[in-house]
């Protein structure tokens, strides 16, 4: 095809093989479609739709002959923004809905939350939770990394441009979460900072209700109305979710390439052993909350799968909330608060497996010694930096950057370069694991404060 800025840089479209896995990406479209007329199970399709990804993300991978860096093949350069334009796409409207969800849905619990209601009981409960099973991950990940000899024997010298991202001072961090501007805030899609303001608007219109009901009342009616609204647009977009698993899935295959994940395989397998031991765990405290495990990964499928495939644990939070409230019976006031906080600390893949994976890696590759100090100092800047990173892009990077640092092995960092080259890999494991730590989070601060309704939970979900 002709090269010019028109078709390069413009269309992007310069090989006829762009244009050939443009149409199989829209055969795949009419395949989910399909599935969708039939009555198939949303959740069911958006497996089907994860297989049809993987598959057509291999499919272009062979046929660009196993590249060993993607980014050098203009035609997969290409594919992978065509495709972004349905997968990305998606989690851009899911990140619209963010902000607007999280500030009203706060605001209405606050406002219609019981005489007997203690907020204080819902936050340090659901930070409690979030910081234990963080706590756990990286215990986790410290163990499975061991076992594995996670980095010995292996020298990585890669990208001399990997440099240690720079660290804000923890109460800098905790400083910037306070909603001095909310109007800017919401622009940054700073959340905690958005539910602190929700909230202090929250426990100012229930003071004042008492004394003021009728004048206040068209704000409130206003709060029903604008929540009533913005659940139905979310139910809107979640539709698509199918279509943009198949995008999302592919992309990911295509920017990273098989042979880069084939190259760094056993850190991968550590991170999902890792992954799938916790999710054992989180079982564990689903069972302790006398509900059925088989039950709860059938009603948290959808959430899961679409927090694998985007890999953004807020972009994720929309259907997070969804699938908390209508198929898992947690009040909708908790899973509002509690998933918005675990999208946004506490994380426990990102914030938690990974880094510990991570140190124990570097550690092994720099040849430090590792004895129960490191391990103890490991576990405790793990936990506390969990909340440290709370909100920041890239929080996985930033949190292999704090903890590295808290250690000793700050220096180190530019080793890592080879496993950071295939984090979009890694990052599918660490979000799903996230969204799931935040889930159970929710279900478990629920069940002690007795707003979880298990009939609902136990109900069969179509």
């Amino acid at each position: 095809m002709k090269d010019s800025s028109f078709f390069s840089q413009f269309l992007m479209i310069t090989d006829i093989k762009t244009i050939f896995f443009i149409i199989l990406l829209i055969g795949a479209f009419l395949i989910v479609r399909q599935f969708e007329k039939n009555k198939v199970k949303f959740s069911t399709r958006t497996i089907y739709a994860t297989i049809i990804g993987l598959i057509l993300g291999v499919l272009i991978q062979l046929v660009a002959k196993l590249p060993e860096d993607p980014s050098q093949v203009i035609w997969l350069q290409e594919v992978s923004k065509w495709y972004g334009l349905f997968g990305s796409g998606f989690m851009d409207l899911l990140k619209m809905l963010v902000v607007p969800m999280v500030f009203v849905s706060i605001l209405r619990v606050i406002i219609n939350m019981d005489e007997g209601s203690d907020l204080k009981s819902l936050t340090f409960r659901s930070l409690g939770m979030l910081l234990s099973t963080t706590a756990l991950a990286a215990i986790i990940g410290i163990v499975v990394g061991n076992i594995m000899e996670l980095g010995v024997g292996v020298q990585m010298y890669g990208v001399e441009t990997q440099e240690l991202r720079e660290i804000t001072p923890i109460v800098d961090t905790l400083r910037g979460l306070l909603p001095s501007n909310p109007i800017k805030s919401m622009a940054d899609g700073n959340v905690v900072a958005i539910i602190i303001f929700s909230t202090f608007l929250g426990l100012a219109v229930k003071r004042l209700n008492k004394k003021y009901s009728e004048i206040i009342k068209p704000f409130v009616d206003l709060v029903e109305a604008f929540y009533k609204i913005i659940v139905s647009v979310a139910m809107t977009v979640i539709k698509f979710m199918p279509y943009a698993v198949v995008a999302m899935f592919a992309t990911t295959l295509t920017t990273s390439g098989l042979s880069s994940i084939i190259s760094v395989v056993k850190f991968i397998v550590a991170l999902y052993i890792s992954v799938g031991i916790l999710f054992l765990v989180h079982l564990v405290f689903i069972t302790i909350n006398g509900l059925n495990p088989r039950t709860y990964i059938k009603n948290s499928s959808k959430v899961l799968l679409l927090a694998f495939t985007s890999r953004s644990s807020l972009g994720t939070l929309p259907v997070t909330i969804e699938t908390l409230t209508e198929n898992q019976g947690v009040e909708e006031g908790v899973a509002s608060f509690t998933a918005s906080l675990g999208a946004n600390m506490g994380m426990n893949g990102c914030a938690g497996i990974y880094p510990a994976l991570m140190a124990v890696t570097i550690a092994n590759m720099a040849g430090v010694e590792m004895n129960i100090s490191f391990y103890v100092m490991l576990l405790v800047v793990i936990t506390i930096s969990s909340l440290g990173i709370a909100g920041l892009p890239g929080s996985a990077t930033m949190a292999i950057s704090v903890v590295l640092s808290g250690v000793g092995l700050g220096n180190y960092f530019p080793l890592a370069s080879g496993i950071l080259a295939i984090d979009p890999i890694l990052d599918m494991g660490r979000t799903m694991i996230n969204v799931n730590g935040a889930s159970v989070t929710a279900i478990t601060v629920a069940n002690s404060l007795g707003k979880l309704d298990k009939n609902l939970f136990n109900k069969k979900n179509d």
